[in-house]
């Protein structure tokens, strides 16, 4: 498929070279025509100078036979316009935007743009590899409001019920990887040995459900 980046820094660079191992075709966007000096030597796709938001660089770079397109300038603002650009004007049906503000990643994610919220991905992907005991979170929604994390449980909660480890901790439990088979779980389900219970929690509390999920049930009540 063809895929239209706009912004040629590190990341933008690192994803059309990325899309081009994969087999298919990239048109990268940036105001300075210098920044495609990333793309490297053996870049075949198209380099268009340009803002990523303006219609016709958006026609030259192939957006009107595009099948995705990602928007990874520097700026919050030009990003989400041009996303905007390409779904609203152009119809592109696989469209994100990275956004450096979790609150603006929200609202746009309401009006329909998939957005990365750059510092909190970011923030999570350090906690995971900096905590030894993975309290880190999986994934946290643009706002951080809610996040979702892999329980650390006590060998004493086999054998318990869901509703039991949701009402002990507050939190509510998305699924369980059991046998590397995903279970979307009901209240009634029984915790089994070897499960991975992933929760979904306020991002505030994930430490003190982390905390209660350690100790056993009889400790937790």
């Amino acid at each position: 498929m063809h895929v239209v980046i706009m912004g040629c820094g590190r990341v933008g660079a690192a994803l059309a070279a990325a899309l081009q191992r994969l087999g298919h075709t990239v048109a990268v966007v940036d105001r300075d025509p210098h920044a495609f000096h990333r793309l490297g030597r053996d870049f075949r796709g198209l380099q268009v100078t340009g803002n990523g938001f303006n219609k016709d660089i958006l026609i030259e770079a192939g957006i009107e036979r595009a099948s995705a397109f990602a928007a990874v300038s520097n700026g919050d603002n030009s990003n989400i316009v041009s996303a905007r650009v390409a779904r609203e004007t152009f119809g592109v049906e696989r469209v994100v935007a990275r956004i450096y503000d979790p609150k603006r990643a929200e609202v746009y994610q309401r009006l329909g743009i998939p957005t990365v919220a750059t510092v909190s991905w970011t923030t999570d992907r350090f906690l995971r590899m900096l905590l030894p005991e993975g309290v880190a979170t999986a994934w946290r929604e643009p706002s951080g409001t809610m996040a979702v994390l892999q329980l650390p449980l006590h060998e004493d909660w086999v054998g318990h019920r869901v509703s039991e480890l949701e009402a002990a901790t507050g939190s509510r439990v998305a699924f369980i990887m059991r046998f590397g088979n995903g279970v979307l779980p009901d209240p009634g389900t029984i915790i089994q040995a070897d499960d991975s219970v992933y929760v979904a929690a306020f991002s505030g509390t994930v430490n003190e459900v982390a905390s209660i999920s350690r100790r056993s049930p009889q400790e937790s009540e």
